[in-house]
């Protein structure tokens, strides 16, 4: 009688943001929509729906998703300053390491589909091609968050140490939308619409980094 009891009073309590952005099954539903781009990629593979060059459509594919998601988890800083809307931060970790993923099939399809292995060519692309190598260092800086997004790392670095390493996010979304910008080979906007995104975010981090400087002086 008073489980009953119990169960009648939570389904009369309002549905709040905080209910639904705490409940148990947020998370295993955010997971599946995440994975929702690669088994829509997969099944335009098998289909052949990928036009005639679709080596170009998959690394645009992938290379969209891992700055979408990359933008997504640095969007949830600022908006979680929103009332009712703070529990978001559970969500971070899981956004950037999808951004991650899809950073890392982008780069394995290029060293597998795209080039075979063939290292002369992929070497002369680290050489003479200054959006591959954009590129590479917009990679380069998300492993390290990959790799430090666990707790035991956090407790090792300490807090203020992993925040600061965890800064290189920023570094690695403007070295991302550059290295879009710069391939030219399909219409800008939406590199300029990340681009304006990007700069958003990073605006929002100088007023706070502004605010607290004020308020310690």
């Amino acid at each position: 009688m008073a489980a009953a009891a119990d169960v009648s009073v939570s389904l009369r309590r309002p549905l709040t943001m905080k209910r639904i952005l705490t409940h148990r099954l947020v998370k295993p539903v955010l997971f599946a929509i995440c994975l929702v781009p690669f088994f829509l990629l997969a099944y335009r593979w098998e289909t052949h729906q990928l036009g005639i060059n679709r080596a170009e459509r998959v690394a645009r594919f992938t290379g969209d998703w891992t700055i979408r998601f990359l933008l997504i988890s640095l969007s949830i800083t600022p908006l979680r300053k929103i009332r009712g809307l703070s529990d978001l931060i559970r969500f971070r970790r899981m956004l950037g390491l999808f951004a991650c993923y899809y950073g890392s099939l982008h780069v394995l399809h290029y060293f597998w589909i795209d080039k075979d292995w063939f290292w002369p060519e992929i070497w002369e692309d680290f050489r003479i091609r200054r959006f591959f190598i954009m590129g590479w260092i917009a990679y380069s800086l998300m492993m390290p968050l990959a790799l430090t997004s666990y707790s035991a790392a956090i407790r090792f670095l300490g807090g203020k140490r992993w925040q600061l390493l965890h800064r290189l996010a920023y570094g690695s979304a403007i070295a991302g939308v550059v290295h879009f910008y710069w391939q030219g080979k399909a219409a800008l906007l939406d590199p300029l619409i990340y681009a304006a995104i990007v700069t958003v975010l990073l605006g929002f981090r100088l007023v706070v980094f502004a605010q607290r400087r004020f308020r310690r002086t």
